[in-house]
């Protein structure tokens, strides 16, 4: 709310109190109060609720406020004296997330102005210049993830990152294309991208800082499109099937928004990309298919399709990369949703340290995620009378055997890796917080948080 002075401050302020005084619990986070003066300057006070003040609070009203302004507004937001660097940051990163459309993509951003005074702006630098890389890195991975699919097909998204990777200096890309694929082995990347006529791709990205003592592999699911294949979905399940790729731009945008912020640490990022369609060449249920590691996987279900392509992606990783710490996101499972409701992830390690470490990196950022087990009496759902092992056993707690067949391609990094199975919060049906409808760009912030600590 913009300060005052003499009898005109004095005025606007008994106008403030007298609205606050009616309002139902204003302080809430992201509760606007919105104060119309079209006679005066300023012509409309919007008062926004930042709860505890912590950063969480300052996120929502900046997300609210962002939703309350209109096209054509000038706004200047006042958050007043000593405001912490952490909660501007919450501010900065709310603002951005909230007023996020996709149709801008093609259109153009709003014209809205929105200025931020503080004393001393040199205090503020770094924690505006994280909460605008946060923001960019996940509108990037919004946009990946709503694009519809007859745009989006492996090639495509590849380009994308390809043509994004060029513009940051450390940054390269490799897109191996289906000829490379089987040449080295990646039989699960090529089955699920058989029956389609866009064929597959598993795009490596690496950053390597010279200061970096640490190498984290980030694995992201990258499925552009998911009928189901021949067990095919019904037509409402498939509706939304564009943003079965939404693991993929978010372990590529943060890893970009890694680079911006020259952050210290090795990022290997891997996406195996393909279009799970349906056509004479797709792969059938009962089919066994050769991971990369060499080992067999019995599929009864075409629509189980993810865990094929991340388990030649861990396997490689581990084989050939030599990582500190493997981290997969994938939009896995429905039962993500039936355990844990639309806005939280299941979060499955065996490392006590890594699983707390993420946990509190997205409760910072504003992602929900819950521990859930990986019990060893499990394991023998994966039971294949023909196959090393089966990929999609109908026995129950989907969400945990999807993370145990992971399991199965980890080798001796097992102790190091984490799996998120992000499906639910990877979509809004509507705007909701800091979360605008459709894509939410989920784990893209929670990334940046934890590669920053």
């Amino acid at each position: 709310m913009p300060t005052g002075a003499g009898a005109a401050g004095a005025e606007l302020e008994a106008e403030v109190a007298a609205l606050l005084s009616s309002a139902d619990d204003p302080g809430r986070p992201g509760a606007v109060q919105i104060l119309p003066r079209p006679t005066r300057r300023p012509a409309r006070v919007l008062l926004a609720g930042v709860g505890a003040s912590d950063e969480a609070g300052w996120r929502a009203a900046g997300a609210a406020i962002a939703r309350a302004v209109r096209p054509e507004e000038q706004v200047q937001i006042e958050p007043g004296p000593g405001v912490p660097a952490e909660a501007l940051r919450g501010l900065a990163e709310g603002l951005w997330f909230g007023s996020y459309r996709f149709r801008d993509a093609f259109t153009g951003p709003r014209s809205t102005e929105i200025t931020i005074r503080v004393d001393d702006p040199g205090n503020y630098t770094q924690s505006l210049e994280t909460a605008r890389v946060t923001a960019a890195a996940t509108w990037l991975a919004r946009d990946l993830a709503n694009m519809p699919a007859s745009v989006k097909n492996p090639a495509w998204f590849a380009a994308q990152i390809v043509a994004e990777a060029a513009t940051r200096p450390g940054l390269t890309v490799t897109v191996r294309e289906p000829e490379q694929l089987a040449a080295e082995g990646f039989g699960g990347i090529l089955a699920v991208g058989a029956g389609s006529a866009s064929p597959p791709r598993l795009l490596e990205m690496s950053w390597q800082p010279a200061a970096a003592s640490r190498h984290v592999v980030l694995v992201g699911k990258g499925i552009t499109f998911d009928t189901g294949g021949i067990s095919i979905k019904n037509r409402d399940a498939m509706k939304l099937m564009k943003k079965d790729m939404s693991g993929a731009a978010a372990v590529v945008a943060a890893t970009l928004g890694a680079a911006d912020l020259n952050l210290p640490v090795r990022v290997t990022t891997l996406a195996p990309l393909a279009e799970n369609a349906i056509s004479g060449s797709a792969y059938r249920p009962g089919d066994v298919i050769t991971q990369y590691d060499g080992t067999t996987s019995e599929s009864t279900n075409s629509d189980a399709e993810g865990r094929l392509v991340l388990a030649d992606a861990l396997a490689y990783a581990v084989a050939e990369l030599n990582p500190d710490v493997v981290i997969d996101l994938a939009t896995l499972t429905g039962a993500n949703a039936v355990a844990l409701g639309k806005r939280t992830a299941a979060l499955y390690s065996h490392n006590d340290e890594l699983a707390a470490a993420l946990a509190a990196a997205g409760a910072a950022a504003g992602e929900a995620m819950w521990r859930l087990p990986l019990p060893g009496d499990y394991l023998e759902y994966l039971h294949s009378d023909i196959a090393d092992r089966h990929s999609s056993p109908a026995r129950g707690a989907g969400s945990v055997v999807a993370a145990l067949f992971l399991s199965e391609f980890l080798g001796d990094h097992l102790d190091r890796w984490a799996h998120l199975d992000m499906s639910a919060p990877s979509w809004a049906a509507a705007d909701d917080g800091d979360l605008t409808s459709g894509a939410t760009g989920w784990g893209t912030r929670t990334l940046l948080r934890w590669l920053s600590s």
